[in-house]
């Protein structure tokens, strides 16, 4: 028990916090820049399960925030962190997938959590886990970083969920891919993601859940609120997977052959997102009853195109993020 002792020390967690800690299941998605500090204060607190999911490779480019991978070029992210993590702490159970997060693998993931952590660099998948967080009641701690500056906060669990307190899209989405990322800021929002997830699971102090606070690291300023009153949409455009698709829907694939030379499912129609109307919609599902299926690589594009076409057509719709290229929307 030393290696615990000077945190049991602390009258807001005690024994019984580290036997919660112990006892805890938590999901990471992403081992890039913010799963990087969870994981490592994670295993330094004794979480007794971590599952981490994480579909990419370690790249030399992603080192000078993604610390612990040293000469791990090449292998797959979530493997090498788990290595790491068996390395800090050996009493600790780390189970990894080399896999992305979506809408058939969440819900078994999810449900196997006591607390999820969002450490993925993808608004659908934070959309997916809020999206599967607020029907199983399970905790979720997400936080979104672009160059000097981002927001953490907690959702569901008993809390609003992400779709409450961010229902639209902003004008324009980035990754840290495309919009870059400097290091000690995406590690400042990974390690207050972790100290969310403690606070969560050892009861200290008020919840994190219902709490954002937003950092701009460039001109120093930060800002909190609480969101606990605020109403879940009354509609909104689920994500789902290609392999739930069938006859009954009309598929869009909204990008070009050039960008997705296959389309997202056999009987997928091509149109290019500017040319999606209403009338013509008419014309390929003239049925309103049947499900309009919205995909891009993202989901960003099928987002926006579902925002146009809800006032105009009474179907319901669905998005699909389909990564198999490599375009960032």
């Amino acid at each position: 028990m030393n290696r615990y002792q000077r945190q049991i020390q602390l009258p807001e967690i005690g024994l019984a916090g580290q036997a919660a800690f112990s006892r805890a299941r938590v999901l990471v998605v992403g081992a890039g820049g913010l799963g990087v500090p969870v994981l490592q204060y994670l295993a330094g607190a004794g979480i007794g399960e971590i599952t981490l999911i994480d579909p990419d490779l370690v790249s030399e480019s992603n080192l000078h925030r993604q610390v612990i991978y040293g000469e791990s070029i090449g292998q797959p992210k979530a493997e090498a962190a788990a290595g790491v993590l068996h390395g800090l702490n050996p009493s600790m159970r780390v189970t990894a997938h080399k896999a992305c997060l979506d809408p058939l693998n969440a819900p078994d993931f999810v449900a196997a959590a006591d607390l999820v952590l969002d450490c993925a660099d993808s608004f659908a998948a934070s959309y997916i886990l809020s999206d599967q967080c607020l029907v199983l009641g399970k905790p979720l701690i997400s936080a979104s970083v672009l160059g000097l500056s981002g927001y953490v906060g907690g959702f569901c669990g008993g809390a609003p969920s992400l779709r409450a307190v961010f229902p639209q899209l902003p004008e324009s989405l980035a990754s840290c891919e495309s919009a870059g990322v400097l290091g000690p800021v995406v590690g400042m929002f990974g390690t207050m993601m972790a100290q969310m997830a403690l606070a969560q699971l050892a009861g200290i102090g008020a919840s994190p859940l219902g709490q954002l606070t937003r950092f701009d690291m460039q001109n120093w300023r930060f800002s909190a609120f609480r969101f606990t009153g605020a109403p879940e949409p009354a509609t909104h455009h689920p994500f789902i997977a290609a392999a739930t698709t069938g006859p009954a829907d009309c598929v869009i694939e909204l990008r070009p052959e050039t960008e997705a030379p296959r389309p997202v499912t056999p009987q997928a129609h091509r149109i290019p997102p500017n040319q999606l109307t209403a009338t013509l919609l008419r014309k390929i599902a003239p049925d309103p009853g049947q499900r309009l299926v919205l995909a891009c690589r993202s989901g960003l594009r099928a987002w926006r195109a579902a925002d146009l076409l809800r006032p105009l057509i009474p179907n319901q719709i669905a998005l699909i993020a389909d990564p198999q290229t490599g375009d960032q929307s």
